[in-house]
């Protein structure tokens, strides 16, 4: 049974939407939710769902082996950030070499980077009048949005689109998509 923990800010609907996803299956299991916010919904979405759910400070993160270690007993075979608003430490990246991943709300390379993350992303794909995002799946390295590309999928911006449309598109591509990639990965299949 392959290991997935999940690394989240917010809300979780990507969190829970592996989580459920996983729930039944024979190959992988969510076993695990951090958050660097302790009042973030992912944990009471986790809870519910009965995933272990624990929450971290900056320190337990980047300046001890505090999470490190929580990582190192739970034996992942993929470390997922999902919406996931820090820098992700080096020292855990090399621990477990490509095991990270990432979903990005937009098609990188564009808009990418330190800042660019939820509505930034969607606000900036309208006032510069994009006419089509996406979202990019990749391997997390020691810069923002800047590892290998597993997987995009595209949708169109309508010019009458707001940056709440698009955000709805975005998601729509995030819950169709992160778990069948998630799966392939940890299956090794194409």
């Amino acid at each position: 049974m392959k290991r997935i923990v999940i690394f989240a800010s917010g809300s979780g609907t990507n969190a829970e939407n592996l989580i459920k996803f996983f729930h039944n299956s024979d190959n992988a299991s969510v076993i695990q939710v951090l958050s660097n916010n302790p009042h973030a919904k992912v944990l009471e979405r986790a809870k519910k769902l009965k995933v272990s759910a624990l929450s971290f400070n900056k320190i337990a993160l980047s300046e001890t082996d505090d999470v490190l270690n929580i990582l190192r007993a739970a034996k992942p075979d993929l470390i997922i950030l999902a919406g996931f608003l820090w820098k992700f430490p080096d020292h855990i990246i090399n621990e477990f070499p490509n095991k990270v991943i990432n979903v990005h709300p937009a098609l990188l390379p564009k808009y990418g980077g330190k800042g660019m993350y939820g509505m930034h992303v969607h606000n900036a794909v309208v006032a510069n009048n994009e006419t089509e995002t996406g979202i990019t799946i990749h391997y997390v390295n020691e810069h923002y949005d800047e590892g290998a590309i597993i997987f995009q999928a595209k949708c169109i911006v309508e010019k009458t689109d707001s940056p709440e449309d698009v955000a709805a598109k975005i998601h729509e591509l995030e819950m169709e998509h992160f778990p069948k990639v998630v799966s392939k990965l940890l299956l090794g299949h194409d």
